[in-house]
């Protein structure tokens, strides 16, 4: 059974506009692409014209949880083909390529940097921010229309701390580490099991199961507390003994 709910947030993802756009031949092509993708249940990510192999268009995209099969490409590169060919947004042959945004992916729309708050970032302004356009640091979340960024570049008389206009960002994207590399390992392993749940060929969870919290999943656990002291010892023993004998005064503090 479909959950509501998550058909509802699908929706409003896959309608949720890109902030970080391509210029030029590209932008032709994001036109006729971008609405294929979403009409199929996807999301156009980014468009990259290269002079590889004489040319090559790359398409990278994604479903609205951020996952992405071998048989995604393959479907989406079957239905675009024919689309591209008669729009002929190019005016010369390439070869089409249809990807992943991978790990060390681009962040091109809010629910981006939203999701990947906390992992370390490179971006490239348009538009300078204080004199500079290339920053690098923590993504530290969204506030308005900007991105919070704590730098790990500055200079002692220089503040960490810098809110990019989202509009402004030419490029964004994640920097590799061991922490992003857990956690698409994670959300990789998440997405197979709903996939294979929606196919019917793994068992639904439980009712009272709750989705993991990528989020959370890497805070420690809370330590237990002091364990209370053994009552019954044979030192405990031994001194009621003497307590009996009136070896010890039963007032004596101790």
């Amino acid at each position: 059974m479909t959950d509501p709910t998550a058909a509802s947030e699908d929706a409003d993802l896959l309608a949720e506009p890109r902030l970080v756009v391509e210029p030029g031949v590209a932008a032709r092509v994001s036109a006729v692409a971008g609405p294929v993708l979403q009409g199929m249940g996807y999301r156009l990510v980014r468009i990259k014209i290269s002079a590889e192999a004489g040319c090559t268009v790359q398409i990278m995209a994604e479903r609205p949880d951020g996952s992405m099969q071998i048989e995604d490409c393959e479907a989406i590169s079957r239905a675009l083909s024919p689309v591209l060919d008669v729009a002929d947004p190019i005016d010369r042959a390439y070869r089409l390529e249809i990807s992943s945004p991978g790990i060390d992916r681009p962040l091109v729309r809010r629910s981006d940097f939203e999701r990947y708050a906390g992992h370390l970032v490179k971006i490239e302004m348009a538009v300078a921010h204080q004199g500079r356009k290339r920053f690098r640091g923590l993504l530290a979340g969204v506030e308005g229309n900007a991105v919070r960024l704590h730098r790990d570049d500055t200079r002692a008389d220089e503040n960490a701390d810098v809110l990019l206009v989202m509009e402004d960002i030419s490029d964004a994207r994640l920097v590799l580490t061991d922490e992003l590399i857990a956690e698409s390992m994670r959300r990789g392993k998440q997405a197979e099991r709903e996939l294979k749940q929606n196919l019917g060929l793994a068992p639904p969870p439980p009712p009272h199961a709750k989705k993991s919290d990528p989020a959370r999943s890497n805070k420690p656990k809370p330590k237990p507390g002091k364990k209370p002291e053994p009552v019954n010892t044979k030192k405990h023993r031994l001194a009621a003994e003497r307590l009996r004998r009136g070896e010890i005064d039963p007032t004596e503090g101790d």
